[in-house]
């Protein structure tokens, strides 16, 4: 499809990794040049050398480089970028930056800082869902500003419940509590972690659902109120709430919960006039299917490639489309899922001791064939760093059924060799094999269950 060249003339890309070389190629393919940013432990990176540009903007530190805002803004304004990708982590939802990017005649590519604002901070969230009659678990719609009040709250909601960090994100600062004594032992402590974590130490609190899934819609919107939803991605599969394995579709959902959801989704977009990518995220109750919700992440995610796959969308694409003021290119009815997903993260990582495993590479295989997909930023030698997330790729298969998913997954996963490091490629293979996971029959807590046989 031939791109009209008024998008944007040069994009800079705040972030490192497989997301800014997925950022890149789909920048080369619209016919926009990019800048990379990178630290001085990223010099050799794949990104810096497939970027037209690239500028050291600070130490290893990611508070000093990936962080600063001053640093990447600088970085913007040399290289005469008219528009910068956030990624996502780092400042992807950051509403300071997006305000500032703003100030400087850079577009956002990402949504609105207001947008950002209201969904980033979790009560405002959960206020303007219960006011769009979306879906919420019983739990309080403000910061509680006390143990007193909390413990009030939670006799009113029931036990068991969550404190859950206001301005958390990703899998942080949530804690489970199932009597007054936990709570009252908790309560200080959880909100000083919440405090040293997100500079933010309030908190909430809500009904914990014991036994459910998480299933997101993939929203995406434009300036002028056309918004679609690209169905769902089920991300069941977590370890200490951090996601491992991705599917789409979800093997709960029928097409009248997947339409249901998709219409609580658009629900909360319209609230906000909610622009560009977005992922709404819902528990599902494995009893009854009641779907509740939980945030909205304002930026595009780690798993967007199954949603990709599944649709036929480049999401990236869209993104900066929607962000250049265009109208969506896709309809709503143009959005037919038939086929199934599964995204594996691999991680430098010792599975067994939760412990990283940076150093150097020194023997690699990517797996390849009809519906494998990696994106990755490692190479032969490269040297995975200490300093970051330990994700070094993302194998993505795509096939016509679940079960065919499964197989080639699994064919994928044996063939994928990383020598030098430790990787998780042998636990997602022992995940792959478990029959509860073939049948599709888990929730959140398979991980625990799984790993007292595994470990």
């Amino acid at each position: 499809m031939t791109v009209a060249p008024s998008l944007f003339r040069k994009v800079l890309i705040a972030n490192r990794g497989e997301i800014a070389l997925r950022v890149i190629r789909a920048c080369r393919e619209l016919g926009i040049s990019t800048v990379a940013v990178y630290s001085v432990a990223d010099e050799h990176s794949l990104h810096v050398k497939m970027a037209d540009e690239a500028v050291c903007i600070g130490p290893a530190q990611s508070k000093l480089s990936y962080l600063n805002i001053a640093s990447i803004l600088s970085a913007a304004d040399i290289t005469e970028a008219d528009a910068i990708h956030p990624g996502y982590g780092f400042l992807s939802e950051n509403a300071e930056f997006a305000r500032l990017c703003g100030e400087c005649k850079i577009t956002f590519i990402g949504p609105t800082t207001e947008n950002i604002r209201a969904m980033g901070e979790k009560t405002r969230a959960r206020a303007i869902a219960l006011a769009a009659g979306v879906p919420l678990l019983p739990g309080t719609v403000s910061a509680v500003p006390s143990m007193d009040v909390a413990l009030e709250e939670a006799d009113r909601i029931g036990y068991p419940v969550i404190l859950k960090a206001a301005a958390g994100g990703g899998g942080r600062g949530i804690h489970i509590v199932y009597n007054a004594h936990q709570l009252k032992s908790s309560f200080d402590r959880v909100s000083a972690e919440a405090g040293a974590a997100f500079g933010n130490s309030a908190m909430y609190i809500e009904k914990y659902c014991e036994n459910p899934r998480h299933v997101e819609i993939q929203v995406l919107c434009d300036k002028f109120a056309n918004r679609i939803s690209l169905g769902e991605r089920d991300c069941t599969i977590q370890r200490r709430h951090q996601k491992i394995l991705e599917e789409s579709p979800s093997p709960i959902l029928d097409p009248q919960l997947r339409q249901k959801m998709s219409d609580a989704a658009l629900k909360l977009c319209a609230a906000v006039n909610y622009e560009n990518v977005g992922t709404v995220e819902f528990l599902v109750d494995n009893r009854d299917k009641q779907f509740y919700f939980m945030e909205m992440n304002t930026r595009i995610q780690v798993e967007h490639p199954v949603t990709e796959m599944v649709t036929g969308i480049d999401l990236i694409k869209e993104q900066i489309w929607a962000a250049a003021g265009r109208p969506l290119r896709i309809k709503q009815s143009d959005i037919k899922i038939k086929s199934h997903a599964i995204e594996c993260r691999i991680n430098a990582e010792d599975p067994e001791r939760l412990a990283p495993s940076p150093g150097k590479i020194t023997g690699l295989h990517i797996p390849g064939g009809f519906g494998v997909r990696v994106d990755s930023f490692i190479y032969n030698q490269y040297k995975v760093l200490p300093f970051y997330d330990s994700m070094i790729g993302k194998l993505i298969v795509h096939a016509p059924t679940r079960l065919d998913a499964i197989a080639k997954m699994r064919q994928a996963l044996d063939e994928f060799v990383v020598e030098g490091i430790k990787t998780n490629v042998s636990f997602q293979k022992k995940i792959l094999a478990s029959k509860k996971f073939r049948e599709g029959d888990y929730d959140t807590h398979f991980l625990e269950e799984f790993l007292s046989k595994y470990e």
